[in-house]
């Protein structure tokens, strides 16, 4: 397991009621309600919340992948991501997958890409090993 040398910032975030609750990070731009997936109650859940910061962080590291390499990236760069809940032997998992959008770069470019992304952001290295992936490009 890798330890932080140096922390370079800590999301802080109060949460009541589980599913069924709220969650405000400590500075309040963040003030969601939660409900449970597919409840059509007013809210958002874990897995959504999942799924948008590792395509946020996912684009971040297609960046710096791209700076090395001397790339710009398109504006229209952008990630869609599926985050699954389900049950294997009872037990609850989650599996992921990364559709990641880089219109007028070329294919094999775009893989060198999406290949360092993932083996540089957070969000890969965290579910590296733990849940299924899969990376593909639109």
């Amino acid at each position: 397991m890798t330890k932080i040398d140096k922390v370079l910032y800590t999301g802080k975030t109060r949460t009541t009621g589980g599913r069924d609750g709220a969650s405000r990070s400590d500075d309040g731009e963040l003030d969601i309600k939660l409900s449970p997936p597919g409840s059509a109650r007013p809210g958002t859940n874990p897995e959504q919340l999942f799924a948008a910061g590792w395509s946020a962080c996912f684009i971040g590291a297609i960046g710096i992948a791209a700076g090395k390499l001397k790339i710009r990236l398109p504006t229209e760069t952008a990630v869609n991501s599926e985050v699954d809940l389900g049950t294997t032997e009872g037990d609850y998992f989650l599996q992921a997958r990364l559709k990641v959008s880089l219109p007028g770069i070329e294919a094999d470019v775009a893989k060198a890409l999406v290949d360092e992304a993932h083996r540089t952001c957070p969000y890969s290295k965290a579910t590296r090993g733990n849940i299924h992936v899969e990376l593909s490009i639109a």
